[in-house]
């Protein structure tokens, strides 16, 4: 490997940063989870909880869709954070995981759950992409 691996300091800062990051998509799984027995509560409770117009009921169940994807996000995003830490008390946290060199420091700064450096990544896609063809 060409480049050095990441201090304890460098380390540190990271595991405070997924940290953070997760406990902040943990509320908002609890803030969705929340949403959602209101609403069900609501509309269980008498007949003036339900939407009699056909666009009140779109709307309504859009809102339901994208809360049921928003919460889908949340808990995807959540075991990658998992995984980054198990990753960072293993020791080999900010290492692409395909070919073993270090990803670069603002990379996981942006996206603190990268596995893979930029190379790697773009070979990922387009491997996605010629396979969905």
């Amino acid at each position: 490997m060409a480049e050095k691996l990441l201090s304890e300091k460098q380390l540190k800062f990271f595991e405070d940063m997924i940290l953070k990051e997760r406990e902040e998509s943990l509320k908002m799984i609890k803030s969705i989870n929340d949403m959602q027995s209101r609403g069900a509560k609501e509309s269980a409770g008498d007949l003036s909880g339900y939407a009699f117009h056909q666009a009140d009921q779109g709307s309504d169940t859009n809102s339901m869709e994208n809360q049921v994807y928003m919460l889908e996000q949340e808990q995807d995003k959540v075991k990658l954070l998992n995984q980054s830490l198990k990753r960072l008390y293993e020791g080999n946290y900010g290492v692409c995981e395909i070919c073993g060199n270090p990803i670069p420091e603002e990379r996981l700064k942006v996206i603190s759950y990268a596995r893979y450096c930029i190379s790697c990544m773009e070979k990922e896609e387009k491997k996605k992409n010629k396979n969905s063809r």
